[in-house]
């Protein structure tokens, strides 16, 4: 160490400066520039948006699993509501099917001829290429060849080929034109029961001078009383029908075309569709009294037997008791207070309205009026009081 160092050295440390680094201050400093807080904001506003961001896809992620877990259980609702609508759909022709071989071998009738294709189920039904029409399977099987078919044709005077028609469409013009022909022959064979009954049915008829039912007639117990009231409330149905419908045969042609016309025509042919279901509940009132109650029978055999009388306000009396019934029909308030009205018991006793029982009862009694208007145009009464209005 030279003599120049060493008195540096003294004189800095008489003087007590010292040359140490300054620290800097941790206190936040008073002033700040503009860029700095300008970026600062920036870093707390793109830091909220992310923020957003990922709160809004964490959202529509939960949405979208909401709605495909909604989505499945309707698909899964959807599902079993069509396998039970197709379970109870099956359930009803089942049954539909058993009650119609019941009532056939009650009858006495022959089973119906089941195809193959429907007791085995597997093989799909023949199709007529050009319409797409199911074939039978009875029809398939009783195959005939060109050659004949057209033979045969001819020979019933027929045409024996069509424009555009295939063999099939043409064999079924050959089985529908013999099942014509049948239902022709059968007709002359025995014309007074094919005119006379415009509904089918096993019962067999009165002839028109019995029909009449008694005035004082109870509605029988037995089997071979109910027998024969059947037949007589069926026949004179089917002469009531068949009287109306050579009644509307009989118009002109400009009468048919109108509208009253054809109004006409469409309630004749509701009459004819709605009147089955009761002559098939006919059919079995002897065997089966409960398919007619009492309180359904015994107006409609009163109805009838006032109309064969020619008292048709009377026959629309029965009616309108029939459908309507007796019972009263409460307006407004029924009950008020703690304690009863007098007689408010009765409110709920008379006749039953059958009319609102099902909707078959209601057609078959809506028929049956439409049977009562024709009648007394058919057979006026004597008394004019007894014309119903």
């Amino acid at each position: 160490m030279d003599f120049s160092s060493m008195m540096s050295a003294q004189m800095a440390k008489a003087s007590g400066s010292t040359t140490t680094p300054k620290e800097p201050s941790s206190a936040p400093s008073k002033y700040q520039r503009k860029a700095e807080v300008e970026a600062a904001r920036e870093a707390a506003y793109r830091a909220e948006q992310a923020a957003r961001e990922s709160e809004r896809i964490a959202k529509a992620e939960r949405k979208r699993k909401l709605d495909e877990d909604e989505a499945e259980k309707k698909r899964g609702r959807e599902a079993k509501r069509q396998r039970l609508a197709e379970e109870s759909k099956k359930i009803q022709k089942e049954e539909q099917e058993r009650e119609e071989r019941e009532r056939r071998k009650r009858l006495g009738l022959p089973e119906k001829r089941r195809s193959e294709t429907a007791e085995n189920g597997n093989a799909s039904p023949a199709v007529d290429g050009k319409e797409g029409t199911p074939i039978a399977a009875n029809e398939e099987a009783e195959h005939i060849p060109e050659e004949e078919l057209i033979s045969k044709l001819r020979a019933l005077d027929q045409p024996a080929l069509l424009f555009g028609e295939t063999h099939t469409r043409r064999l079924k013009r050959y089985r529908r034109f013999l099942k014509q022909q049948s239902g022709e022959s059968d007709a002359l064979q025995n014309p007074k029961k094919s005119a006379n009954q415009p509904i089918s049915t096993s019962i067999e008829p009165v002839p028109e001078s019995d029909t009449l039912v008694p005035a004082t007639m109870p509605i029988p117990t037995d089997t071979e009383g109910r027998t024969l009231l059947a037949r007589k409330l069926t026949t004179w149905f089917n002469l009531v029908l068949h009287n109306w419908g050579a009644a509307l045969a009989s118009r002109s042609s400009a009468t048919k075309s109108t509208f009253a016309g054809q109004s006409a025509t469409t309630s004749y042919a509701q009459s004819l569709a709605q009147l089955r279901p009761l002559f098939r509940k006919l059919e079995t009132l002897p065997q089966n009294p409960s398919v007619l109650p009492p309180d359904l029978l015994n107006p409609m055999v009163e109805i009838v037997r006032n109309a064969q009388n020619r008292r048709y306000v009377d026959a629309n009396d029965g009616y309108l008791k029939l459908s309507i019934g007796k019972a009263a029909w409460p307006i407004g308030v029924t009950m008020v207070g703690i304690h009863e009205r007098s007689a408010r018991e009765k409110l709920n006793d008379g006749d039953k309205a059958h009319i609102m029982a099902d909707e078959a009862t209601r057609k078959i009694l809506q028929s049956i009026k439409r049977c009562l208007s024709f009648a007394q145009t058919k057979w006026p009464p004597e008394d004019m009081g007894q014309l119903m209005g």
